[in-house]
Parts: structure tokens; C-alpha cells; sequence
């Protein structure tokens, strides 16, 4: 009973923190740059696999116009629209980290943030080639460089904090 308690809590925090890491975002037209992927990966690292459960929420609860995605926009435009795939790819990439921390081994680890950052953009830009009428190269240029810096400090940030909590 204790475990199913710690899920609930542990999920509502994540949702929280996921959405407040929206608002803090960097405004790159048509993908800004925010927070919600140190909160999704950190997700994996404290709950494992189970960080499916708020990030899956998270995505639903926008999708069903709670204004809860990047600076407060809702609903399912947003997922048609080209952030779409990189809030479904949270999905995959939160159970990918948690899988990873259920491994004591850093090698594990890190390659579970690794594998969780290429499954979320390339969620991004299959999706937002497909949504922008952009070829796969475009997609790749506006959907992945400019956040390669971020994202490697997230993962390395997640990694820093899951060494300390996990």
C-alpha cells in the first residue's frame, strides 16, 4: 500500500514540476526551449518505470485543454502542432530513463538519459516534418540543434541530482 501511495504522490509532484517547467521556456519559433525535459527525465530517475504514469498524465490533462504546456497553451492543437511529437516522445523517453535506473550501473544510466533525449527528438521532428510540410534535414535543424546544449545539461543535470536521490 505504501508503494501505491508513494506513486500518487510522487506522480502529482511530477506533474506539477513538468508544468512549471513549461513556463520556463526560451521562445524559439516553432519550438521553444524549456524545462519539461529536466523534470520528464528527472521523473525516471526517482520513480523508474513508473514515471510513465505523470508524464502520460501530463500530456493528457493539456490534450484536454488544462493549459498546462509551454506558457500555458492547451488541447489537442497542440499536440497536432509542431511541439506535438516532442510532448508524446516525454512519454517514451520518461519510461526509457526509468528503465535504465532500475540498474544500478552508471553505464545503464547514462545511456538510459541518452536514449531518452534521442527518443524525444526524434518524436520532435518526425513529427514536426510531418506537421510543417518540412523535410526530415529542416526538421532536424530547427528541431534538434538548437537544443542539443540544453539537453545535454538537462541529462547531465538529471544525472548530478538522480546520483544524490536515487
Amino acid at each position: 500500500m505504501k508503494h501505491r501511495a508513494q506513486i500518487l504522490a510522487y506522480s502529482g509532484t511530477f506533474v506539477a514540476l513538468i508544468a512549471a517547467g513549461s513556463w520556463i521556456s526560451i521562445p524559439l519559433p516553432p519550438v521553444p526551449l524549456t524545462l519539461q525535459t529536466l523534470f520528464v527525465l528527472l521523473a525516471g530517475v526517482v520513480m523508474k518505470r513508473y514515471a510513465v504514469i505523470p508524464v502520460a498524465l501530463y500530456v493528457l490533462l493539456g490534450a484536454m485543454s488544462l493549459p498546462i504546456f509551454h506558457n500555458g497553451t492547451a488541447g489537442l492543437g497542440v499536440l497536432l502542432g509542431p511541439t506535438g511529437g516532442f510532448l508524446i516522445g516525454f512519454i517514451p523517453a520518461a519510461l526509457i530513463t526509468g528503465l535504465a535506473y532500475e540498474h544500478e550501473s552508471p553505464k545503464y544510466r547514462v545511456a538510459g538519459l541518452i536514449a531518452a533525449c534521442v527518443t524525444c527528438l526524434s518524436a520532435g521532428v518526425i513529427w514536426l516534418s510531418y506537421s510543417a510540410s518540412v523535410s526530415v534535414l529542416q526538421a532536424i535543424l530547427i528541431g534538434v540543434a538548437p537544443f542539443l546544449i540544453g539537453d545535454t545539461l538537462k541529462a547531465l543535470a538529471a544525472y548530478t541530482i538522480g546520483k544524490r536521490v536515487a
